[in-house]
């Protein structure tokens, strides 16, 4: 029996999540110290940004920032116009439409460390999920929960 059903086009990768930024310097320093590494930067705006974002006179700019291996990104973006509006940035981690994202780390209790002088907050604890990973949510830039996990054994 053969199947006549045209095939269905699928995604080929998620190429990278969007952060909204008051401070572009300070969120690209905090992602830089968790071990993002800058891929590059520019300023965007015109007709084909307005039309694609469905906003009138944006000016932004862009910093990509790329993960040690390379398969992930972070788009950092700092709108000059229209200008931000403003977000519950100490919304609980249940919050409807919430944002978190999660990083593999070697060691846990130095990345929080070093992550504290660039405005780190942790949610809760740093708990151990039984014998397999010791886990942390916390509060970086524009109030984006940030969760490490780092694998044990």
């Amino acid at each position: 029996m053969t199947d006549t059903a045209p095939a269905r086009s699928a995604i080929r990768r998620m190429d990278n999540i969007a952060i909204v930024v008051n401070d572009l310097a300070a969120a690209k320093a905090f992602y830089t110290e968790l071990g993002l590494e800058l891929e590059g930067e520019a300023t965007v705006e015109g007709g084909e940004v307005d039309r694609l974002v469905g906003l009138e006179g944006v000016r932004s700019d862009i910093a990509m920032m790329r993960t040690p291996d390379g398969h992930g990104r972070l788009e950092l973006t700092k709108y000059h116009s229209p200008s931000i509006l403003d977000g519950d940035q100490r919304a609980p981690a249940n919050t409807l439409g919430g944002h978190r994202v999660m990083f593999a780390v070697d060691d846990l209790d130095d990345v929080v460390e070093r992550l504290r002088p660039h405005g780190a907050e942790l949610l809760g604890e740093v708990v151990q999920y039984g014998d397999s990973y010791r886990l942390c949510y916390l509060r970086g830039p524009a109030g984006v929960l940030v969760a490490l996990a780092e694998q044990l054994g």
